[in-house]
C-alpha cells in the first residue's frame, strides 16, 4: 500500500491511496503483545480477535504468550457474552482437507453504532456493526453557514432518522453515537469551545445531543476522527506514531502516540492550522492572526485570488465554485493562479516541517477534500521539506495523500462510539483503554 521513506533524492516520498473499511481484515489498531502487558487480558484477546478479522485460539496463544487453556476459558466468556462467536477459518480449510477450521470472529450483530460528521456544506453519517463492518451511509447537503446549538441538534437528529430508516433499524436499536465536528472541542468535556458551524461559543454540545437522542454520545474535533479513522480501519493500524494533517475548510491535525490517540492535557491539543507562521498576518476565522490554517484553507486560497485575479465580482459565488475555478485556471497555465496554490504550498510544508521537528512520526498522512489540488504537494514541497526539518542521521517520513471520499470522517466517529461501546460491553472504564 505504501512506497518507500524516500526516493533515490533523499526527498520524502508520496503515496496517494485508497483506505479500506472492515471486512474480512479485521478493524482497530494492530498493537505488538508486549505495547499491551499493562492492560486486561480479556480486553487484548477480544481486540486481537476484531483487529484480525478472524483468528484461531491457537494463534491468540501464541501471541500473547499465554496457555491454550486460558485462551479458551476467556473467549469463553466472550462467547458466552455473545460478544465472539466461531467462525470458519476460511484462510485454513481453502488449503486443508477433512474437517473446517475453527476460528474467533467478533459478533457484528452484538451492536451497532452510528458516526456522524457535521461541517458547514455537508453532514455525513455511517453505521457500523461491532466487528466494524459498514452497514449503511447517508450523506445530505446543506446551506453553509453556522447554525444555532438547537438547529444543530435538530439537523443531527434528521441526519441520524434517516440513515437509521435506510439501514431498518429504529435509533433504539443503537447503542452509541460518534459525532465530529470542526474547531476546538474538549472530548472529555463534550464542549465544543469554538466551531465555525455553531454560532456561539462554549457549546455544551454532548449533552444537548444526549437529551435528544437519548443515546451514549461522544464529540470530537474532526481531525481527530479522521485520525481514528485511520488507526482503526486505514493506514495507521500498525504504526506506532503518526500524524494526520486534514485540508478541508480549514486545516486540523490528529496525531497517533504509541498506538493511541493524543488529545493533550485539557482535549484540545494538536491544533497545527492555529499555530502561528506571521505575526500580525493574514486574519484567521478563529478570530486571531498569522494562523497557518489562514495561508492554507479554502477561504485563504479565495482570499488570494479575488486580490490577484480581480474576482471582487464574483464575490456571490460559493467557495467550492470559486476554488474550481481557480484550479482550471491554474492547470490551463495561469501563473498568477498557480502562485496561489504554490504560496499556500510552501506554507503547507512548513507546517509539516514543523510537525516533524516536533514528534518525529513514522508517516504523516494528508487527508480531506484539498487534497485534489495537487500544486499544494508538489515536487518543490518536498524539497523544502527535507530542508526545513532536522538534518539529522533519519529517514524522512513518508508523506501519504489519502483519497477515502468524505465519508471517512464519520467511519471516525464511528470508532470513537465504538471504542466505548467495547469497553462498556467488556465491563472495562475508559481509563484502562487510555493505557
Amino acid at each position: 500500500m505504501f512506497s518507500s521513506n524516500t526516493e533515490n533524492n533523499g526527498h520524502p516520498s508520496f503515496d496517494v491511496s485508497q483506505g479500506m473499511m472492515g471486512g474480512e481484515l479485521g478493524c482497530g489498531p494492530l498493537v505488538p503483545p508486549v505495547s499491551d502487558a499493562a492492560r486486561p487480558l480479556r480486553l487484548q484477546i477480544f481486540e486481537r480477535i476484531r483487529a484480525a478479522g478472524r483468528t484461531p485460539r491457537v494463534q491468540l496463544a501464541r501471541d500473547l504468550s499465554i496457555s491454550p487453556a486460558t485462551v479458551t476459558m476467556l473467549t469463553s466468556d466472550l462467547i458466552e457474552a455473545g460478544l465472539v462467536e466461531e467462525v470458519s477459518d476460511k484462510r485454513d480449510s481453502e488449503t486443508a482437507r477433512g474437517r473446517p477450521a475453527v476460528a474467533l470472529g467478533v459478533r457484528g450483530a452484538a451492536c451497532r453504532v452510528a458516526g456522524i460528521k457535521l461541517s458547514d456544506r455537508q453532514h455525513m453519517a455511517v453505521i457500523v456493526d461491532f466487528a466494524g463492518n459498514l452497514v449503511a451511509d447517508l450523506a445530505i447537503s446543506r446551506q453553509p453557514g453556522a447554525l444555532s446549538m438547537e438547529a444543530l441538534v435538530d439537523a443531527t437528529e434528521k441526519l441520524l432518522k434517516q440513515i437509521c430508516l435506510k439501514a431498518g433499524l429504529a435509533m433504539r436499536d443503537l447503542s452509541a453515537v460518534g459525532v465530529g465536528v470542526p474547531g476546538f472541542v474538549n472530548a472529555n468535556l463534550g464542549i465544543a469551545h469554538w466551531s465555525p458551524i455553531l454560532t456561539h461559543r462554549e457549546a455544551p454540545l454532548q449533552a444537548a445531543l444526549v437529551q435528544r437522542l437519548v443515546l451514549p454520545v461522544f464529540i470530537d474535533n474532526d481531525a481527530n476522527l479522521v485520525t481514528l479513522a485511520e488507526l482503526w480501519f486505514g493506514a495507521g493500524r500498525s504504526l506506532s506514531d503518526f500524524a494526520v494533517v486534514t485540508i478541508e475548510h480549514g486545516l486540523g491535525m490528529g496525531l497517533v502516540l504509541n498506538h493511541k490517540l493524543y488529545r493533550g492535557s485539557h482535549g484540545v491539543g494538536m491544533e497545527l492550522g492555529h499555530t502561528k507562521v506571521q505575526l500580525d498576518g493574514a486574519l484567521c476565522r478563529c478570530g486571531q492572526r498569522g494562523c497557518l490554517e489562514a495561508y492554507v484553507a479554502d477561504y485563504a486560497l479565495v482570499r488570494e485570488a479575488t486580490t490577484a485575479l480581480n474576482w471582487s465580482t464574483r464575490e456571490l459565488q460559493s467557495v467550492n465554485i470559486l476554488l474550481e475555478s481557480l484550479y482550471d485556471q491554474a492547470k490551463s497555465g495561469n501563473q498568477a493562479a498557480r502562485s496561489i496554490f504554490e504560496r499556500a504550498g510552501r506554507y503547507l510544508a512548513l507546517g509539516l516541517a514543523n510537525v516533524i521537528n516536533l514528534f518525529d512520526p513514522e508517516l504523516i498522512i494528508l487527508s480531506g477534500e484539498r487534497m485534489r489540488f495537487d500544486y499544494l504537494y508538489s515536487t518543490e514541497h518536498l524539497a523544502a521539506l527535507t530542508t526545513q526539518s532536522l538534518t539529522i542521521n533519519r529517514p524522512t517520513p513518508m508523506i501519504a495523500v489519502h483519497a477515502w471520499g468524505d465519508l471517512l470522517w464519520a467511519h471516525g466517529a464511528a470508532a470513537l462510539a465504538l471504542s466505548s461501546v467495547t469497553m462498556q460491553r467488556l465491563g472495562l472504564t475508559q481509563d484502562i483503554a487510555a493505557q
